[in-house]
Protein backbone atom coordinates (compact mmCIF):
# COMPACT_ATOMS: atom_id res chain seq x y z
CA UNK A 1 0.00 0.00 0.00
CA UNK A 2 1.34 3.85 -0.78
CA UNK A 3 2.21 6.05 1.82
CA UNK A 4 0.17 8.61 0.07
CA UNK A 5 -2.64 10.49 2.04
CA UNK A 6 -6.12 8.84 1.11
CA UNK A 7 -8.58 10.83 -0.68
CA UNK A 8 -11.78 11.99 1.34
CA UNK A 9 -15.18 10.93 -1.09
CA UNK A 10 -18.36 13.00 -0.46
CA UNK A 11 -21.09 11.26 -1.74
CA UNK A 12 -24.60 12.56 -1.40
CA UNK A 13 -27.87 14.09 -2.46
CA UNK A 14 -31.40 13.18 -2.16
CA UNK A 15 -33.48 11.16 0.60
CA UNK A 16 -34.25 8.02 -1.18
CA UNK A 17 -31.92 8.51 -4.18
CA UNK A 18 -30.01 5.68 -3.41
CA UNK A 19 -26.71 6.48 -1.34
CA UNK A 20 -26.35 3.60 0.64
CA UNK A 21 -27.49 1.17 -1.89
CA UNK A 22 -24.81 2.25 -4.79
CA UNK A 23 -22.40 2.15 -1.41
CA UNK A 24 -22.75 -1.41 -0.82
CA UNK A 25 -22.51 -1.96 -4.10
CA UNK A 26 -18.46 -0.69 -4.53
CA UNK A 27 -15.97 -3.12 -3.78
CA UNK A 28 -13.97 -1.65 -1.07
CA UNK A 29 -10.58 -3.58 -1.25
CA UNK A 30 -10.04 -3.07 -5.25
CA UNK A 31 -11.02 1.11 -4.04
CA UNK A 32 -9.14 1.07 -1.31
CA UNK A 33 -11.63 2.57 0.58
CA UNK A 34 -13.06 2.44 3.94
CA UNK A 35 -16.99 4.02 4.00
CA UNK A 36 -17.86 6.05 7.22
CA UNK A 37 -20.41 5.12 9.27
CA UNK A 38 -22.52 7.96 9.94
CA UNK A 39 -23.79 8.34 14.20
CA UNK A 40 -27.67 9.33 14.23
CA UNK A 41 -29.93 9.36 17.08
CA UNK A 42 -33.24 8.18 15.08
CA UNK A 43 -34.12 4.21 16.13
CA UNK A 44 -32.87 1.89 13.89
CA UNK A 45 -34.78 0.06 10.76
CA UNK A 46 -35.57 -3.19 10.21
CA UNK A 47 -32.42 -5.07 8.81
CA UNK A 48 -29.89 -2.39 9.96
CA UNK A 49 -27.11 -3.20 12.16
CA UNK A 50 -25.74 -0.95 14.74
CA UNK A 51 -21.99 -0.13 14.17
CA UNK A 52 -22.26 -0.96 10.64
CA UNK A 53 -25.59 0.78 9.15
CA UNK A 54 -24.99 3.28 11.63
CA UNK A 55 -23.90 4.25 15.01
CA UNK A 56 -26.73 4.48 17.10
CA UNK A 57 -26.76 7.24 20.00
CA UNK A 58 -29.08 9.26 22.09
CA UNK A 59 -29.18 12.64 21.81
CA UNK A 60 -27.02 13.68 24.74
CA UNK A 61 -23.89 11.17 23.02
CA UNK A 62 -24.59 13.02 20.06
CA UNK A 63 -24.84 16.30 22.31
CA UNK A 64 -21.44 15.74 23.63
CA UNK A 65 -19.85 14.64 20.45
CA UNK A 66 -20.62 18.12 19.05
CA UNK A 67 -19.35 19.92 22.62
CA UNK A 68 -16.26 18.04 21.71
CA UNK A 69 -15.71 18.86 17.98
CA UNK A 70 -15.89 15.28 17.25
CA UNK A 71 -18.26 15.65 13.97
CA UNK A 72 -16.44 16.54 10.42
CA UNK A 73 -20.02 17.26 10.04
CA UNK A 74 -24.01 16.89 11.11
CA UNK A 75 -27.32 17.94 10.71
CA UNK A 76 -30.73 17.21 12.15
CA UNK A 77 -33.17 15.68 9.52
CA UNK A 78 -36.49 14.98 9.80
CA UNK A 79 -36.73 15.03 13.86
CA UNK A 80 -33.02 13.26 14.43
CA UNK A 81 -29.55 14.09 13.84
CA UNK A 82 -26.77 12.44 11.95
CA UNK A 83 -23.06 13.31 11.65
CA UNK A 84 -20.13 12.01 10.88
CA UNK A 85 -17.52 10.86 13.63
CA UNK A 86 -13.92 12.97 13.02
CA UNK A 87 -11.65 10.67 14.55
CA UNK A 88 -11.70 7.12 11.94
CA UNK A 89 -11.88 9.16 9.00
CA UNK A 90 -8.80 11.55 9.94
CA UNK A 91 -7.04 8.43 10.98
CA UNK A 92 -8.01 6.03 7.42
CA UNK A 93 -6.94 9.26 5.50
CA UNK A 94 -3.62 9.40 7.59
CA UNK A 95 -2.87 4.93 6.50
CA UNK A 96 -3.73 6.47 2.79
CA UNK A 97 -6.72 5.21 2.29
CA UNK A 98 -9.50 6.46 0.57
CA UNK A 99 -12.93 7.43 2.35
CA UNK A 100 -15.98 7.79 1.51
CA UNK A 101 -18.72 9.86 3.40
CA UNK A 102 -22.76 8.84 2.46
CA UNK A 103 -24.07 12.50 3.68
CA UNK A 104 -27.07 14.73 3.28
CA UNK A 105 -26.30 18.04 1.41
CA UNK A 106 -26.34 19.78 4.66
CA UNK A 107 -23.32 17.96 5.84
CA UNK A 108 -22.03 17.93 2.34
CA UNK A 109 -21.76 21.61 2.11
CA UNK A 110 -20.01 21.61 5.64
CA UNK A 111 -17.69 19.22 4.73
CA UNK A 112 -16.81 21.42 1.38
CA UNK A 113 -16.37 24.41 3.82
CA UNK A 114 -13.93 22.55 6.27
CA UNK A 115 -11.88 19.92 3.31
CA UNK A 116 -12.28 22.19 0.28
CA UNK A 117 -9.78 18.88 -0.88
CA UNK A 118 -12.50 16.71 -1.10
CA UNK A 119 -13.80 15.23 -3.84
CA UNK A 120 -17.56 15.56 -4.20
CA UNK A 121 -20.42 13.53 -6.11
CA UNK A 122 -23.80 14.31 -6.11
CA UNK A 123 -26.53 11.19 -6.92
CA UNK A 124 -29.34 12.19 -8.56
CA UNK A 125 -32.62 9.86 -9.21
CA UNK A 126 -33.55 9.07 -13.03
CA UNK A 127 -36.60 11.25 -12.34
CA UNK A 128 -38.72 12.53 -9.54
CA UNK A 129 -41.45 10.01 -9.55
CA UNK A 130 -38.24 7.24 -9.35
CA UNK A 131 -37.32 9.29 -6.75
CA UNK A 132 -41.00 8.90 -5.10
CA UNK A 133 -40.73 5.21 -6.16
CA UNK A 134 -37.79 4.34 -3.70
CA UNK A 135 -39.07 6.23 -0.97
CA UNK A 136 -41.90 4.06 -0.85
CA UNK A 137 -40.40 1.14 -1.54
CA UNK A 138 -38.63 1.14 1.47
CA UNK A 139 -41.95 0.73 3.56
CA UNK A 140 -39.93 2.82 6.50
CA UNK A 141 -42.08 5.73 6.80
CA UNK A 142 -45.67 7.22 6.77
CA UNK A 143 -46.77 9.31 4.14
CA UNK A 144 -46.14 12.67 5.95
CA UNK A 145 -42.54 12.08 5.99
CA UNK A 146 -42.28 10.39 2.65
CA UNK A 147 -44.29 14.01 1.07
CA UNK A 148 -41.77 15.84 3.57
CA UNK A 149 -38.71 14.12 1.89
CA UNK A 150 -39.90 14.96 -1.86
CA UNK A 151 -40.30 18.36 -0.64
CA UNK A 152 -36.73 18.58 0.60
CA UNK A 153 -35.39 16.89 -2.59
CA UNK A 154 -36.76 19.96 -4.73
CA UNK A 155 -34.94 22.24 -2.69
CA UNK A 156 -31.30 19.88 -2.52
CA UNK A 157 -31.27 18.97 -6.27
CA UNK A 158 -30.19 22.79 -7.62
CA UNK A 159 -27.59 22.07 -5.17
CA UNK A 160 -25.77 19.85 -7.75
CA UNK A 161 -23.81 22.53 -9.02
CA UNK A 162 -21.93 22.45 -6.02
CA UNK A 163 -20.31 19.08 -6.33
CA UNK A 164 -17.25 18.13 -9.09
CA UNK A 165 -19.59 15.00 -10.34
CA UNK A 166 -23.05 14.57 -11.03
CA UNK A 167 -24.22 10.86 -11.31
CA UNK A 168 -27.82 9.57 -12.43
CA UNK A 169 -28.40 6.42 -10.14
CA UNK A 170 -30.61 4.85 -13.50
CA UNK A 171 -28.81 0.92 -12.75
CA UNK A 172 -27.26 0.11 -10.24
CA UNK A 173 -24.14 -1.69 -11.66
CA UNK A 174 -23.75 1.04 -14.14
CA UNK A 175 -24.07 3.41 -11.33
CA UNK A 176 -21.75 1.61 -9.07
CA UNK A 177 -18.91 1.73 -11.84
CA UNK A 178 -18.81 5.23 -12.71
CA UNK A 179 -18.75 6.10 -9.17
CA UNK A 180 -16.12 3.33 -9.05
CA UNK A 181 -14.24 4.98 -11.91
CA UNK A 182 -14.33 8.23 -10.48
CA UNK A 183 -12.63 7.11 -7.15
CA UNK A 184 -9.97 5.01 -9.29
CA UNK A 185 -9.34 8.61 -10.99
CA UNK A 186 -9.16 10.72 -8.33
CA UNK A 187 -7.94 8.49 -5.30
CA UNK A 188 -5.01 6.92 -3.89
CA UNK A 189 -5.50 3.50 -5.53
Amino acid sequence: MSKKRGTLFVLSGPSGVGKGTVCKALDKDALNMEISVSMTTRKPRVNEIPGVSYHFVSVEEFNKTIEEDGFMEYAGFSDNAYGTPKAPVLKWLEEGKNVLLEIETKGARQVMDKYPEACTIFLLPPSREELENRLRGRGTEDEASIQKRLARSLDEIPLKTLYKYNVINGELEATAKEISDIIKAEGNV
